[in-house]
């Protein structure tokens, strides 16, 4: 299951055709309020979040989702406008797994997806080596 947190309907849309690429359920959310909520209820295998989200901002989400017993070890990836050498080492300080800059290829948003779940399956022994 792919949560993805996105103000922009476009970007939803574009990672559901990755979701659906890649087999996997979906669910898309456009206010970063309930993430911690609709990441527990969806059973979700990995977020993509955006940084500048209308109210909230991704990092104050994320921290909310590392303080969470159920939601901790949810890979979550960052998926942002934001640039800079210096926003991009501050999201990394803050513990995300990943990291990808808007724009993006829709390949390089899907090989970073797919990263993570194949990793999930290894550790949840879904997948022999």
């Amino acid at each position: 299951m792919i949560l993805a947190i996105e103000d922009n309907e476009d970007n939803l849309l574009l990672i559901s055709y990755i979701a659906e690429s890649l087999n996997c359920d979906f669910v898309g959310e456009s206010e970063g309020s309930r993430t911690v909520e609709i990441a527990k209820s969806c059973q979700a295998d990995i977020i993509l979040l955006d940084i500048m989200l209308p109210g909230t901002n991704g990092l104050e989400i994320f921290a909310s989702l590392q303080a969470d017993t159920f939601t901790r070890e949810i890979p979550v990836i960052a998926v942002t406008a934001l640039a800079l050498v210096e926003d991009q080492k501050r999201i990394e300080a803050a513990g995300f797994h990943g990291y990808v800059t808007k724009p993006y290829l829709i390949e390089e948003l899907e090989e970073v997806v797919s990263r993570y779940l194949y990793l999930n399956s290894l550790r949840e022994g879904l997948i022999k080596q």
